[in-house]
């Protein structure tokens, strides 16, 4: 068993909380099992909860079709609350649960709600309604573009709590995969830490699963539940987003790179409500930049990173293994996962150029990560051995007259080291292993 201790100690910090636990994330993350499997053994055998005062109701169970009414759903959990003792109820796949209106005004019918219907009874009324039972510890979880969706707390207006999920961050993946680290973690930047492929022994099965799975899940999700038309468009912002991971982007320059490619006009709205849509879905992140010394956010140029790297080379057929693209993608993913929020930093300086001439230029660090009071700068590189490499890297760092820290990530493995002007060195797997 892959285990995700990070995510079972939010669950079991998070118990008995009068509010539903929601848990998100993207698709085939491992949202199911670890509620069905990791959090239902802790309660077991940890918390010494009776199996029978565990009600389970898996939606995508053709035995359990009923219950995606909402009234029924509601109506049988209520049925097997049996006794005082406290009942833990998993819902999973909620988002199966079929909106209708309100049985008082269709005299007694029931009739599936449309979009713009009013008096409407959804999954999100069941849950809420469930979760004011004293003695019912609620937690629902689901796989498609409802729950995949970053608003879904708003839309239970912060009566919920949310456990985000990501894929397997490389300290949970090496855990299972063992090995050496740095074997390892070439294995992590070229298939990710989605848990199906981690699993699959067979390179082929592997690889065919990851693009299956961005495909055929993923981009159809996107396209049903935002009834999007222009598929060509979306597939194309897609592949550039694969190929600019970690570049400096905007709805407009997007719009321009597809336009040169497709040879036709693209409205930059539709660029934008393509972009949401990935965003959204947890398929990529969006990093904000910061002025570090404007101490503000500026500009609408931002980076987009993929949430697993074995997505992102799916996408592109597992060719363009930029190592420094998918570095800069799992230091972003990990940082995400231990709490961090990660902005890229940039400032101007003003400089002499070789006339004499005071001149702006503007620099930029991969990473403005902050957590708490402690901010942190990190630099990425595949490394700096070659004196102008290391002159560029550090160069921001001495400009950066402050106490935070200034750490340069390097892909070999070396041990923690402290340069000039109290900055430090560390091999990319010895930071990520050793972050928390």
């Amino acid at each position: 068993m892959i285990k995700r201790d990070k995510y079972l100690n939010e669950l079991i910090d998070s118990m008995n909380y009068k509010m539903p636990k929601v848990i998100t994330g993207i698709r085939r993350c491992g949202k199911s099992f670890l509620l069905k499997e990791i959090f239902f053994e802790y309660l077991v055998n940890e918390r010494k909860v009776s199996a029978e005062n565990i009600l389970i109701i898996e939606l995508d169970d053709i035995n359990n079709v009923q219950y995606r009414n909402p009234i029924k759903l509601s109506n049988y959990i209520k049925e097997n609350i049996k006794n005082k003792n406290t009942y833990y109820v998993f819902i999973d796949e909620i988002q199966l649960v079929t909106s209708i209106i309100n049985p008082e005004f269709t005299n007694g019918e029931t009739i599936i709600a449309k979009e713009d219907d009013k008096n409407i009874i959804s999954f999100v009324d069941v849950v809420l309604g469930i979760s004011r039972i004293k003695n019912v510890d609620l937690y629902v979880t689901g796989s498609n573009s409802k729950l995949l969706s970053k608003d879904i707390v708003t839309e239970f207006r912060d009566k919920a709590r949310n456990i985000h999920l990501q894929p397997l961050s490389f300290e949970e993946f090496y855990a299972y995969y063992g090995g050496d680290q740095y074997a390892a973690f070439y294995e992590y930047l070229v298939h990710g830490g989605m848990p199906m492929a981690v699993l699959e022994q067979d390179l082929a099965r592997k690889e065919n699963y990851l693009k299956d799975l961005f495909n055929t899940t993923y981009l159809k999700d996107i396209i049903e539940h935002n009834k999007f038309r222009k598929i060509e468009t979306l597939d194309e912002l897609c592949n550039v987003l694969s190929f600019a991971t970690g570049q400096f982007l905007n709805t407009q320059k997007l719009a321009n790179i597809i336009e040169s490619r497709k040879k036709e006009k693209i409205d930059k709205s539709t660029i934008d409500n393509y972009l949401n849509a990935f965003i959204d879905a947890y398929i990529v992140e969006e990093v904000n930049r910061y002025d570090i010394k404007g101490n503000s956010s500026i500009g609408a140029l931002r980076k987009y990173y993929f949430s697993d790297t074995g997505l992102r080379n799916a996408r592109l057929d597992f060719t363009s293994l930029d190592l420094g693209q998918l570095i800069e993608t799992v230091v972003y993913n990990e940082l995400i996962y231990h709490g961090y929020n990660v902005m890229v930093g940039s400032f101007n300086q003003f400089e002499k150029n070789k006339n004499n001439e005071s001149v702006v230029k503007k620099y930029e660090v991969d990473f403005y990560a902050t957590k708490g009071i402690e901010t942190v700068y990190i630099q990425v590189a595949e490394n700096i051995d070659d004196a102008k490499t290391k002159q560029r890297e550090l160069r921001p760092f001495h400009l950066i007259r402050d106490a935070n820290k200034k750490i340069v990530l390097v892909n070999r493995p070396i041990k923690a080291m402290k340069l000039e002007n109290g900055i430090v060195l560390y091999g990319i797997v010895d930071f990520i292993m050793n972050l928390k």
